[in-house]
């Protein structure tokens, strides 16, 4: 019976470890009290040491991470520079970059009318951009980018260039004070400006002669025998060289010149002047 007991008990033991086993248990003998323990083993531990769950992202049985996609910033709108009916010396600058690339066919003048918006607009349409005629960072930028920084005389290709500071020759005595530089006359009386009036000069090949002259002869209806053009309000100061009016200028402005003349386009300024200058009085011609 004890033989047949102790093998019946060694079955039950040996039965016991083997479903431990299986059961993913391994049995561990000679324990404190002379038996056999059973000690878990995790299914899913590695001998690596590692701890927790392995499952990586691309495990079937594992949730990937998710991942929130930034939304898009929008773009500050382009802040407006210059629009219809403001005026200055930016607007100027607008128009003459404008007409050095054909989009702007008048003389600027810095006012922003309804022929610069015009022009605005098709150079917005031809290079992609929001079609508004009002002048935005974006357009200007582009506008800057495809042309140069205008002359003086481009930016008033029309006229009307602030005069000068007078040369110290005009500073005292009746003198008509012609600036090259500003494309002025001013009629100056010991020192005091009386009236200021576009002009414009002789070629480069029939230059107007610099230097200080005085008018020596004046001629209301005069016309040239040597050119048979009309010479109104003419001012004799050097040779046939003169002061008067230009119908040419008035109607082409600085497209011409003349023949070494002194040409003023505005018709009142002129006659007023003619009325007020006597003969003796100075003329001073610099650059």
């Amino acid at each position: 019976m004890t033989g047949g007991i102790v093998r019946t008990g060694a079955i039950a033991v040996g039965a016991v470890v083997a479903v431990a086993l299986v059961g993913g248990c391994k049995a561990q003998a000679d324990g404190s009290d002379g038996k056999a323990h059973p000690v878990r083993i995790s299914p899913t531990k590695t001998d690596s040491g590692g701890s927790g769950d392995s499952r990586g992202p691309d495990d079937p049985s594992g949730r990937p991470e998710r991942t929130s996609t930034p939304k898009p910033v929008p773009k500050p709108a382009p802040k407006t520079l210059l629009a219809p009916g403001q005026r200055g010396d930016q607007v100027r600058e607008m128009q003459a970059r404008l007409r050095q690339i054909a989009w702007f066919f008048e003389n600027p003048s810095g006012t922003y009318g309804s022929s610069t918006t015009s022009a605005v607009k098709g150079f917005q349409a031809k290079r992609g951009l929001p079609r508004t005629g009002t002048t935005d960072t974006v357009t200007w930028q582009k506008l800057v980018g495809m042309t140069r920084k205008p002359t003086k005389y481009e930016l008033y290709s029309g006229g009307g260039i602030p005069a000068s500071k007078p040369d110290k020759r005009c500073l005292t005595g009746r003198v008509m004070c012609i600036s090259k530089e500003s494309r002025t006359l001013t009629w100056m009386i010991d020192g005091r400006t009386v009236s200021t009036m576009d002009v414009r000069f002789g070629s480069q090949y029939t230059p107007t002669r610099d230097g200080t002259f005085t008018v020596y002869w004046k001629s209301r209806h005069h016309v040239s025998t040597l050119f048979d053009t009309a010479m109104p309000y003419a001012m004799f100061f050097s040779g046939g060289q003169a002061v008067h009016y230009s119908s040419d200028f008035a109607a082409t402005g600085y497209n011409g010149a003349s023949h070494g003349c002194v040409n003023v386009r505005d018709k009142k300024k002129i006659a007023s002047l003619f009325a007020q200058v006597k003969n003796g009085d100075k003329v001073v011609v610099y650059k």
